[in-house]
């Protein structure tokens, strides 16, 4: 083998180090990217799905909550004939409104005591 041949080799090898381990570095990014990938975007969207479903039970809740409390509100107003009529027509909407005041304290136990736990 002469010095040429020899020469070419080395320049062969060393070439191939080269792509080699550019190969590597290139492999190495698409993997680091990949995992940031899969480490975000997946959480990301199960939070996306959780905040959706906690924010339509919350719209349905509070619609129930107001069509229910407009019902009782009609109901004292239209069942208990002339007990509150006149100065006294403020009674129904204060009854309403305490019912509310229930109904929000006790989501407001409920939502302390799963903290606490």
């Amino acid at each position: 083998m002469t010095d040429s041949d020899r020469s070419l080799e080395a320049r062969k090898a060393s070439a191939n180090v080269g792509v080699s381990v550019g190969a590597n570095v290139a492999d190495i990014a698409e993997t680091v990217k990949a995992y940031a990938r899969q480490e975000t975007l997946g959480p990301l969207r199960g939070l996306g799905r959780y905040l959706g479903f906690g924010l339509a039970g919350a719209l349905c809740i509070g619609l129930g909550i107001i069509l229910l409390a407009v019902g009782i509100l009609r109901l004292l107003q239209a069942e208990t004939d002339s007990t509150f009529t006149g100065s006294l027509s403020w009674i129904p909407y204060l009854i309403v409104v305490v019912l509310l005041a229930v109904v929000a304290g006790l989501f407001a136990m409920r939502i302390a005591n799963k903290r606490s736990l």
